[in-house]
């Protein structure tokens, strides 16, 4: 059985860890499957990861803009397109060592897909190592893992006006 792992905080660092492990897992042979949620799928990270040996990388088909900005039509069009995404991550989990479920937690915060099915997942008593990333995980997800690593913002560029850069922020 896997350990459960957060990566959370409202500091820079959070999914980049997330790949240096997945990076580690790969390089000792084990599977890694990576998912990303509210990403669309065309980050420097995913443009990268789909050529590493022992990694899969998983995201929605359809590209969606950030949540506020989204229509209602929209929110109901992602709720179905992130719900999917996690169903398919959980069912095909059983053939990996390793689940990365970046920007999972926002996604569980903005109930972008039914809190139930990740935390059913969560309290399965056999699955791989499950990493999480994302700001303010509630209670529940806290009472679950085993590892908890908490990034914290001491000063980013974005509070001065700098927008996020290729390839270093995104």
């Amino acid at each position: 059985m896997g350990l459960i792992q957060l990566y959370c905080g409202d500091g820079k660092g959070k999914t980049t860890s997330s790949l240096g492990l997945s990076i580690r897992a790969a390089g000792a042979g084990l599977k890694v499957l990576y998912v990303q949620f509210l990403k669309n799928g065309d980050s420097g990270e995913f443009n990268i990861i789909k050529d590493i040996k022992n990694i899969t990388p998983l995201h929605t088909k359809e590209k969606f803009t950030f949540y506020f900005k989204m229509t209602d039509k929209e929110k109901i069009e992602a709720r179905k397109a992130y719900t999917d995404l996690l169903t398919e991550a959980i069912t095909i989990s059983k053939d990996f060592d390793m689940v990365v479920l970046d920007e999972c937690i926002g996604a569980y915060n903005l109930e972008i897909f039914d809190k139930k099915i990740l935390l059913d997942f969560l309290k399965l008593e056999n699955h791989p190592e499950i990493i999480l990333t994302g700001r303010d995980p509630d209670d529940e997800i806290i009472r679950l893992c085993d590892y908890i690593s908490k990034v914290k913002k001491i000063k980013h560029p974005f509070d001065n006006g700098i927008n996020a850069r290729k390839g270093i922020e995104f």
